[in-house]
C-alpha cells in the first residue's frame, strides 16, 4: 500500500482542554507534581504523561512532534527552535571525538559551515562528496565513519539523493543515514525509503508563512529518547527548545501543507517548463532534462509534485542582482533568503545562503555567480506571473525581445 502522508496528518485528532477544535496551548515553563516521587520518576523518564520543564518537553511540542512523525512515518519526533537546532544535536548525538561523517557537498550553507568549521573543534571530521555518485560515497567511508548525511533535494543545486541505495550503503557499513527533507515535505518520505533520521527546518514549507523559526527531528523512539535524555541528550542539553506558542502555530499551518505543496509544485513546474523553452539554463527535478528526474519520480508520493524550488542561471551576479531587484519592484516576489512563503522568494545563493562555502568549492560543485534560486509562491495565475517575469528578463537583455 502506498504511503499517504497527508492522510496521516488528517487522521490526527486533538481536543482542547475545554473541547476546543485546536489543542490547548501549554503556556508554562515548569509543571507541578502532587508527589515528590512522581517528580523523581519524571526526571528518570519513567512517568508517562507527566511534564517536568518545557526545555525537556511540553504538551504543545509533543502534539506537533506527533503530527510530524505521522507525516514522515517514524515512531516519534522532537521539535526544536530552528532547523540548525535540529541538525546539530543529531550529528553531535551520533558522533564523538575522533569519528567521521560523509556528507553531500551541496547542502545548506549553515550545515556546511557547522561540519567544515565547527565540528572539527570537537574532533569530528567530514568528507564532502557528490552524493549522486554512490561509488564516491562508499569510497569516502572509513572505519571511523558514523553518519551519512544528505538532503533529499539539495540546497541550492537541487541534486536528488538516491535515498534507498544510500540507506542500503549505510546499513552495509553500520552507519546512520540522516536526511534533511526540508525542500520536499510530503513529496518524498525518506524514512519509508530507509533513512534512520529525517530532519526539517519547519521555518520553510511546513509552516509556510515566514513568521516562525523551527525544526524537527523524526526518528525511532530510542533515538529521540537519547536526544531528550536529561543527562547526555544533545537536544536537551544544548537547549534548542521550541516555544509552545510557536508549536501551536506551526501545527495549525501543517493542516494545509498538502494544499500548499500541490500549488507550489504546480507553479514551479509551469515556470520551469516555460523558462527552459525560452532557452534559460533551468534546473527543476520535474523537468526531463534534470539528471535525476526519473529517480525523483521513483521516490515521490502521489499528488505533491516535484516541489517549489527551482533555479535559473542568468550568466553573472550583476545580471542576477538586477533581475531580482526589478522583479521585486514589479511585485513578483521578494529578494530574500528562505523558502516556502506564499509569495515567491529569490536570492543568489553564492552570495547569500551558500556564502559560507568558499568560492573555489562553489565553482567545483557548479554553483555559478549567475545562479538565482527561486522558492515559487502560491500565485493563483501563474501564467500572468510568467509573462511579467519574462518582461523583466527582456528589459534586462537576459532574453531577447520576441518578434511579433
Amino acid at each position: 500500500m502506498k504511503f499517504k502522508p497527508a492522510n496521516n496528518i488528517q487522521d490526527l485528532q486533538y481536543f482542547g482542554e475545554f473541547g476546543g477544535v485546536n489543542p490547548s496551548i501549554s503556556d508554562s515553563s515548569t509543571y507541578t507534581f502532587l508527589s515528590a516521587k512522581t517528580m523523581f520518576d519524571t526526571f528518570e523518564g519513567n512517568a508517562d504523561g507527566c511534564y517536568l520543564y518545557s526545555r525537556h518537553s511540553s504538551p504543545s511540542n509533543l502534539y506537533l512532534g506527533e503530527a510530524l512523525a505521522a507525516m514522515e512515518g517514524t515512531e516519534t519526533a522532537t521539535v526544536t527552535a530552528s532547523g540548525m537546532g535540529a541538525i546539530t544535536p543529531v550529528l553531535l548525538q551520533l558522533c564523538t571525538s575522533g569519528e567521521h561523517i560523509v556528507s553531500s557537498r551541496t547542502i545548506y550553507g549553515g550545515t556546511y559551515a557547522f561540519l567544515k568549521n565547527f565540528a572539527p573543534r570537537m574532533g569530528i571530521a567530514t568528507s564532502f562528496v557528490d552524493i549522486t555518485k554512490l561509488d564516491r560515497v562508499e569510497a569516502a567511508i572509513t572505519s571511523k565513519t558514523k553518519v551519512l548525511y544528505c538532503e533529499s533535494v539539495s540546497n541550492p543545486l537541487l541534486e536528488v539523493a538516491d535515498i534507498k541505495n544510500l540507506a542500503q550503503l549505510a546499513k552495509k557499513h553500520g552507519l546512520k543515514l540522516v536526511v534533511d527533507n526540508t525542500f520536499s515535505p510530503l513529496s518524498v518520505s525518506p524514512a519509508k525509503l530507509g533513512a534512520d533520521v529525517v530532519i526539517h527546518s519547519l521555518t520553510k514549507f511546513i509552516n509556510g508563512s515566514s513568521d516562525t523559526v523551527g525544526g524537527v527531528v523524526c526518528g525511532s523512539q530510542d533515538f529521540i529518547d537519547q536526544l531528550r535524555n536529561v543527562n547526555d541528550g544533545a537536544a536537551m542539553l544544548l537547549g534548542s527548545t521550541m516555544d509552545s506558542l510557536r508549536s501551536a502555530s506551526v501545527l495549525k499551518n501543517l493542516r494545509t501543507l498538502h494544499i500548499r505543496m500541490q500549488q507550489h509544485s504546480h507553479n514551479a513546474m509551469y515556470l520551469a517548463t516555460q523558462f527552459e523553452k525560452d532557452g534559460l539554463r533551468t534546473v527543476y527535478p520535474g523537468l526531463k532534462s534534470h539528471p535525476s528526474h526519473s529517480l525523483f519520480k521513483s521516490m515521490m508520493n502521489d499528488k505533491y509534485g516535484f516541489g517549489g524550488m527551482m533555479t535559473i542561471d542568468v550568466g553573472s551576479l550583476e545580471k542576477a542582482n538586477e533581475l531580482m531587484e526589478l522583479m521585486q519592484e514589479c511585485n513578483l516576489g521578494y529578494l530574500a533568503v528562505s523558502l516556502g512563503f506564499y509569495k515567491t522568494l529569490f536570492s543568489a545563493p553564492g552570495s547569500s545562503t551558500s556564502s559560507e562555502i568558499p568560492e573555489d568549492e562553489q565553482a567545483e560543485m557548479g554553483l555559478s555567480d549567475g545562479l538565482i534560486r527561486f522558492s515559487i509562491g502560491l500565485d493563483a495565475d501563474i501564467e500572468r506571473t510568467y509573462k511579467m517575469m519574462k518582461k523583466c528578463m527582456i528589459e534586462l537583455n537576459i532574453l531577447e525581445t520576441e518578434l511579433v
